[in-house]
């Protein structure tokens, strides 16, 4: 039975959580149909195009990503536009969907009596609630990519399978170890021998990228918790260890990376190997997930727990 949106995400939890949206037809989102010999490597563009432009409007930002053949990873970062006029909403909504006559005069600077100019207001909450919403982001992303793809492929019907996955990201370290996932999903399925051939994926951009639209890392407030260089270094370290269950590698050692981060080598990779993009609502610690549940009112935790680091 799927599960409410509302029970899956929880702001006051964390703001950080992992996306999986899939194709449901046998035609390849992305890549190269060996049976009809049709190649739709451009729609990786497409997809990259419309989440940064759909990220530019929303107070959402995007911390990874990965485009797959058939399905693409998202990790995102929920803000806040608390602070955003009911003018700057309504502009900044009207980017993208069209706006009820009455707040169309409104931006104009046509005088309004007090019952107009309050459901202004209205629809302006409402719209500030949607631009902070993964829903309505991803409702903006795979509704328009669906159309593009439906009329290039002269058909019609869904595109997407039901409902995209969201897991909660909750702590720094479940964060780590997802958005490590995300950026390695090509090396491990073979698609790519290193960081840098790993194409439509936000680690090569940010090792190609001086500039980006990504969330930054750093010490601030509003970036991601750790270092660049070694995030990278700590991707590329770990994407050279075998792993049992995928074809993929960079090579066959494990670099000093991890250190720096103080993860332990041994429970990092137990940690990798076993997270799940799908099956899981969250990720965290066992007292993380047993108070996540309760807020978002699960019946029992669901989720990985992530091992402790030896001393």
């Amino acid at each position: 039975m799927t599960i409410a949106r509302s029970q899956q995400i929880c702001i006051e939890d964390t703001p950080y959580y992992h996306i999986v949206s899939r194709c449901v037809r046998r035609a390849f989102l992305c890549g190269e149909d060996a049976l009809s010999g049709r190649s739709f490597e451009h729609r990786r563009q497409w997809l990259i195009d419309r989440i940064k432009k759909i990220s530019s409007i929303f107070a959402i930002d995007v911390c990874s990503y990965a485009i797959m053949s058939n399905h693409f990873h998202l990790v995102l970062k929920i803000g806040a536009n608390d602070n955003w006029t009911d003018k700057q909403v309504l502009i900044t909504w009207q980017t993208i969907y069209s706006l009820p006559v009455m707040c169309q005069r409104y931006l104009q600077g046509d005088d309004l009596d007090s019952a107009s100019l309050r459901l202004v207001q209205k629809y302006a909450s409402e719209y500030r609630e949607r631009l902070c919403s993964i829903s309505w982001f991803m409702k903006a992303i795979n509704e328009y990519i669906a159309r593009m793809a439906n009329e290039e492929d002269s058909c019609t019907g869904h595109f997407w399978e039901s409902r995209f996955k969201s897991q909660a990201l909750l702590d720094e370290r479940a964060l780590l170890t997802c958005m490590a996932y995300v950026d390695l999903n090509p090396i491990r399925a073979g698609m790519a021998k290193s960081l840098t051939d790993s194409e439509f994926t936000s680690i090569k951009e940010r090792i190609e990228s001086k500039t980006t639209d990504l969330l930054p890392f750093g010490k601030g407030d509003n970036d991601l918790p750790y270092y660049l260089s070694s995030y990278i270094d700590l991707v590329d370290e770990t994407g050279r260890v075998l792993r049992d269950d995928k074809k993929g590698y960079i090579s066959h050692k494990l670099g000093s990376a991890l250190t720096e981060l103080e993860l332990n080598p041994y429970t990092w990779l137990d940690e990798l190997k076993g997270f799940k993009s799908v099956g899981f609502s969250a990720v965290g610690t066992v007292n993380q997930l047993k108070e996540y549940s309760q807020k978002t009112q699960r019946k029992w935790s669901v989720g990985i727990r992530l091992k402790p680091t030896l001393e």
